[in-house]
């Protein structure tokens, strides 16, 4: 059985039009001695998931905004660093849900380009 390449809280969802994952140092105290020599006190190493994703359903988008509603929750996903999956706790940033088509017809609505950042805890 094949993994999902994207899990929120154990659910898979629908693979995304675009994903990035940022590796970012998280330093404490930074500085230059006299000689101009930097000494960093890097206190750990965390992701930013920026995704975008292209035409869902209804059901689709509530599905993936529903499952990032919470303060915070896991998130499985493919990492360049480790070569596999991870999974790690994160946060969302602002999310944002364009319309990509309004159906008078049967009144459905399609979303296209709902993106947000996922930030590590």
């Amino acid at each position: 059985m094949q993994m999902a390449a994207i899990a929120i809280n154990g659910i898979a969802v629908k693979a995304p039009k675009t994903f990035s994952a940022a590796i970012q140092d998280i330093d404490g105290a930074t500085s230059r001695d006299a000689h101009g020599n930097m000494h960093r006190d890097r206190i750990t190493v965390k992701r930013k998931l920026a995704i975008a994703w292209g035409p869902l359903s209804n059901a689709e988008s509530a599905q993936i905004l529903q499952a990032t509603s919470a303060q915070f929750f896991s998130v499985s996903y493919p990492d360049p660093m480790t070569g596999g999956q991870r999974t790690g706790t994160f946060y969302a940033g602002d999310r944002t849900a364009p319309t990509y088509s309004w159906n008078e017809k049967f009144k459905d609505i399609m979303w296209s380009g709902l993106s947000f950042d996922l930030i590590e805890k």
